[in-house]
């Protein structure tokens, strides 16, 4: 699934052809994904003008001039999809509507945004703006981790007494918003903590080197318009390419990246997910 940098990616690749301008036509071609979509809901955005594009966690909001938000998650292969627009120096024709094409927008200005999702695991949603934080999907949700929120006094006070494994305490999303499987391992190896490791030990020296850490990781990973693993590309359809520098993620029975260590890569599974990390170097 999309995480934190792979969500940003597209939405930074949408706003040049999105935020500003207006919805001249929406056509919704199933009346479901992993939800029921909302009434109307191809009329309601049609003629909307996108005022701002953003994201909260591993959503993107898109707000309309209508007073509603148009709410976007990915799921596990969704895909934003731009054609008939210029960018960069390449030009994206429409191609022919495919079969798993459930949502499309042609907006002013001759691109069309298309949501792609052969899973079916995805979902969009209309809200009323002026309470989209209370939305169910969005209220419980901790702080950016990017964000001026997220600090060390915050993350130590979510770690504290809690007989949980750090791993599952930076997924949980009311800690922390956007962290995913494959971020937390890169993390945590860097911190040099153990995924296996509870979170009311991690010490506060430990806690102030996390903050920084989370945030390099991430924004290393927007920078390389995140990971693409199986199904995910962006918004002008380009692989990611952070993979290539992962260094324990998916790394199983490789040697430790760190010079002089000795250790392979181990992968322990922790509800349900797999953890990467090296027995040496994570304590």
């Amino acid at each position: 699934m999309p995480e934190l940098p792979e969500v940003e990616t597209v939405r930074m690749g949408l706003l040049p052809v999105m935020e500003g301008k207006r919805i001249e036509h929406a056509a919704v071609n199933r009346p479901d994904l992993r939800w029921p979509f909302p009434t109307q809901m191809a009329e309601r955005l049609t003629g909307a003008q996108v005022l701002r594009l953003r994201r909260r966690s591993k959503y993107i909001l898109a707000d309309l001039s209508t007073d509603e938000t148009l709410l976007i998650h990915l799921g596990m292969s969704g895909r934003m999809l731009i054609s008939g627009a210029q960018l960069g120096q390449f030009h994206h024709h429409h191609p022919a509507p495919a079969k798993h094409d459930h949502v499309v927008l042609d907006m002013e200005g001759g691109a069309r945004v298309t949501f792609n999702d052969a899973r079916r695991f995805g979902a969009m949603d209309l809200l009323p703006t002026a309470s989209a934080k209370r939305h169910p999907l969005l209220s419980g949700i901790g702080p950016e981790p990017l964000g001026n929120d997220f600090h060390e006094a915050h993350l130590a006070s979510r770690l504290k007494g809690r007989a949980t494994p750090i791993k599952s305490a930076l997924l949980d999303q009311h800690n922390v918003a956007g962290l995913g499987n494959i971020y937390v391992c890169e993390v945590l190896f860097r911190a040099q903590i153990s995924p296996l490791r509870l979170a009311r030990d991690v010490t506060s020296r430990e806690v102030a080197r996390l903050v920084p850490i989370i945030r390099d990781v991430l924004s290393e990973a927007i920078a390389a318009g995140g990971s693409s693993l199986r199904d995910y590309r962006q918004a002008d359809g380009e692989l990611g390419y952070f993979q290539h520098t992962f260094r324990v993620y998916d790394r199983e029975g490789e040697p430790c990246p760190t010079l002089g260590c000795r250790s392979l890569i181990a992968r322990t599974v922790q509800s349900g997910r797999s953890s990467f990390h090296c027995p040496t170097c994570q304590r």
